[in-house]
């Protein structure tokens, strides 16, 4: 979403209240702070943390007050009743003595200089200058202080992709100081990075600190979570969702990302640790699942039971430290080449053990299916081209605490070529954009070389394809009056009573209402649906409020400011989240929301991408269990979720325009699964589309992407909705149809507002157009979105899909 006329809520924001006010739930707020430090991911100590109770502590970098709590946009733009600060937090804990004599000069400093949020959409700044700072100021701060901790803060956001510029994806020169000199007089000089992504993090190896935490942004609780993970109240719980690389063009995307017109994803299904893995482990700082905690889990007893394509893998887990902990267990698969080739490794399985105490220990077990971790075969090598096929072979199973440490415990043997699924050819690349991908090879002596091959092109008569399934019309209903109360009640078929609306009735509940902050919602909303018209609400059809995001209620009130979607994955404790999300939706019940854009699952496939703070991980597997924990965790509480965006929308500049190139097998691997997964475990009542085009096609307007795999391999019957606002175009295959009514072939439901344009005031009238015309849209298309919309209000009414 985007709305360049809604004030900008500064990332850097005010410093905290002594306590949480009640706009938020106390249980709410708590949970926030626990699972921001279970996100805090520790990349490096030498005994540094925790730090020791009452030691002298001297804090550095503007960010210690001007925290980060949030990336920018609308998965961000949340009215918190208050938002921590690092400073702040530790004095309020008090479990160390900061140094007072330089946080005061930042104090003043920052008063006098105040960070400057930006005022115009997508023009945030990514970073805030340094303040001066002279040598003799450092020299006199670690005489009276044996450690420092230097904070740096960085941000993008929605419209917003970082940069390969200083203060954006690199350390600003002042920065690089700050860190040389600090580190030259300070004994211990721990370091904490404040962000919403992935930024470099090659200086490690040069300035060599004591410790080094990336706290993810956290919310308004995040600052808190920090002081508590920096003292030891916590343990720094994250593990990380993404391989952070020596430098940034080692990324297999690195040159591929960014364009304003087309984006070829080159890589393939080699996806983050899938590439490094598998092509270049030498490349990696820090691998896919590392993190560090303060005490010492080992894994050992390992045992592998096999049945057919089903394996058991039990582990025990022992605390062999001094202190108590926990560490996430993960399961890696390796398949064999096969006909397809692929990833060295994949994630199979993860589970987090429970807090233990020294010399505590536990047995667990992880269950991993051969078949779902199929190959899709798009170019016909394996015999069986569209569909999911298991290759003949070892499937080596790998158990451990990150996807470079985990080590062989057992295999699985297939003895021949299965087909999973089979299924059939969409949204594969357009033959006039091929283009060259990357594929396994090797060479003499076995080792895997990154090869090249043109990705295979679409076959599909898309036009006759959509022809040949078009809905039946529903005949006329006996009773034109009918009201949605009865089909609530039970007194009435959901058919007949969409059978009793007219062609504009069911127009309508194709659209949202035409503006941002609807009147028929509680106020700062970011839309209504449903029944935006007075006929609509004259049948009793009701209306359902949205509003976002994966960061919070972006309303008027006062609302919680969640960690971000990265700080919860990087829990990798889905149980956890899905308890957040529970609470998160008791207060959207409380405060008017029925419908939150949420969760955001895009995959991190750059770590330059703005949004990738809203999103998970690089990882499919990972993303799709946060989601499910999401929505789970939201529906609970009888409101909806609405996971976005479907799909590829990997980077925000020119995302509107932007078409993602990518083959159909990673698009099916890679960029689909999460949201399979999701559909299928947790029943989503909605889900939001996508700006950008996926090969050729945008997000709202893919039949093949919304109708044949949606709806009709995963089975999904709720509501889809366009991202805010589309862009209006003529169906390039059926003449008839443009903007909304092609829109709806593609059973894209409802246009978010429901204005032709940004800020009109106006629907468009593309539906009712269609249906006058010869070869238009029918009235049985129209009718089935309207059957879509009103079996989310039904679910919603009723109850019915609710899962705890």
């Amino acid at each position: 979403m985007t709305d360049a006329l809604l004030s900008q809520r500064p990332t850097a924001v005010r410093a905290a209240a002594d306590d949480a006010l009640p706009e938020v739930d106390p249980a709410l707020a708590a949970r926030c702070r626990e699972l921001a430090a279970r996100g805090i991911v520790l990349l490096r100590n030498d005994g540094a943390l925790p730090l020791r109770p009452g030691a002298e502590v001297a804090l550095f970098g503007r960010t210690q007050k001007d925290w980060i709590a949030v990336g920018y946009g609308s998965g961000g733009d949340v009215n918190p009743p208050y938002v921590t600060n690092l400073l702040d937090s530790l004095r309020e804990g008090g479990a160390v003595a900061v140094d007072e004599e330089l946080a005061a000069r930042y104090e003043s400093w920052t008063a006098r200089h105040p960070a400057d949020p930006g005022e115009e959409w997508g023009r945030w700044p990514r970073h805030f200058p340094e303040m001066p700072l002279e040598e003799s100021a450092i020299r006199a701060a670690a005489e009276r202080c044996g450690t420092a901790v230097v904070v740096i803060g960085r941000a993008a956001g929605e419209d917003r992709d970082n940069v390969l510029e200083e203060g954006g994806y690199h350390l600003t020169g002042e920065e690089r100081s700050l860190l040389a000199r600090v580190g030259a007089a300070f004994a211990h000089m721990v370091v904490l990075v404040d962000t919403g992504n992935v930024i470099d993090l090659s200086w490690i190896d040069e300035f060599e600190p004591a410790a080094v935490l990336l706290a993810w942004s956290g919310g308004m609780e995040g600052a808190r979570a920090a002081a508590d993970v920096l003292t030891g109240a916590s343990e720094p719980g994250g593990r990380l969702t993404d391989t952070i690389a020596r430098r940034y063009e080692s990324h297999p995307s690195a040159g591929h990302f960014g364009h304003t017109e087309a984006t070829e994803y080159v890589e393939d299904v080699f996806v983050g640790y899938r590439h490094f893995e598998t092509f270049a482990p030498g490349d990696v700082l820090f691998p896919f699942g590392y993190g560090l905690g303060y005490t010492q889990v080992d894994l050992g007893e390992v045992t592998v039971t096999v049945s057919g394509e089903q394996a058991s893998v039990q582990v025990t887990a022992v605390n062999t430290g001094q202190r108590s902990g926990s560490e996430v267990v993960q399961v890696y698969l390796g398949a064999p080449d096969g006909t397809l080739g692929g990833p060295a490794r994949t994630l199979a399985a993860f589970t987090r053990t429970p807090q233990l105490a020294p010399g505590e220990s536990v047995r667990l077990e992880l269950a991993v299916d051969l078949a779902e971790h199929a190959r899709y075969d798009d170019s016909g090598a394996s015999g069986h081209r569209s569909a999911w096929v298991l290759e003949a072979g070892e499937h080596r199973l790998f158990v451990g605490p990150d996807v470079r440490r985990a080590v062989h415990v057992g295999s699985a043997h297939v003895p021949s070529l299965r087909v999973v699924r089979q299924l059939e050819e969409v949204a594969a690349v357009r033959p006039e954009h091929a283009f060259e991908r990357s594929v396994l090879r090797r060479d003499d002596e076995g080792r895997a070389l990154s090869g090249r091959e043109t990705v295979p092109t679409a076959r599909v008569d898309l036009p006759q394809r959509i022809l040949d399934r078009l809905p039946e019309t529903i005949p006329p209903a006996e009773d034109p009056t009918a009201r949605f109360e009865d089909v609530t009640a039970g007194r009435l078929d959901l058919d007949r009573f969409v059978a009793a609306l007219s062609p504009e009735e069911l127009a309508s509940l194709a659209y949202g209402d035409i503006v941002m902050d609807s009147p028929l919602g509680v106020p700062g909303n970011a839309g209504t649906l449903g029944g935006v018209t007075e006929a609509l609400r004259a049948r009793g059809i009701p209306v359902v409020t949205t509003t976002d995001g994966p960061s919070g209620l972006r309303l008027a009130a006062t609302a919680a400011l969640l960690p971000c979607g990265t700080a919860l994955a990087s829990s990798w404790d889905p149980a956890a989240v899905q308890e957040l999300a529970a609470l998160h939706g008791a207060e959207m019940v409380a405060k008017g929301s029925d419908m939150l854009l949420s969760p955001g699952m895009n995959i991190h496939r750059d770590p330059l991408c703005g949004r990738n703070f809203e999103y998970f991980s690089e990882d499919p597997l990972l993303t799709g269990e946060m989601a499910v924990a999401v929505v789970a965790g939201v529906q609970s509480q009888g409101v909806s979720a609405c996971p976005k965006h479907f799909a590829a929308n990997n980077q925000e500049t020119a995302r509107t325009v932007n078409d993602s190139r990518v083959s159909e097998r990673a698009l099916r691997e890679i960029y689909l699964r999460a949201f399979e997964t999701v559909v299928r475990e947790a029943r989503p009542r909605n889900l939001m589309t996508s700006y950008n085009r996926i090969n050729g096609v945008w997000g709202h307007y893919h039949y093949d992407l919304v109708t044949t795999v949606l709806r009709g391999e995963w089975g999904y019957e709720g509501n889809v909705v366009t991202d805010w606002w589309m862009r209006m175009e003529p169906d390039p295959h059926f003449s008839a149809l443009r903007d909304s009514a092609y829109r709806v072939r593609a059973q894209v439901d409802v246009l978010m507002p429901g204005s032709k344009v940004h800020f009109g005031t106006t629907r468009d009238d593309a539906i009712e157009d269609s249906l006058a015309r010869d070869g238009g849209i029918t009235l049985g298309e129209v009718q089935r979105t309207a059957r879509n919309v009103l079996r989310m209000l039904l679910e919603r009414e009723t109850g019915a899909g609710r899962r705890g």
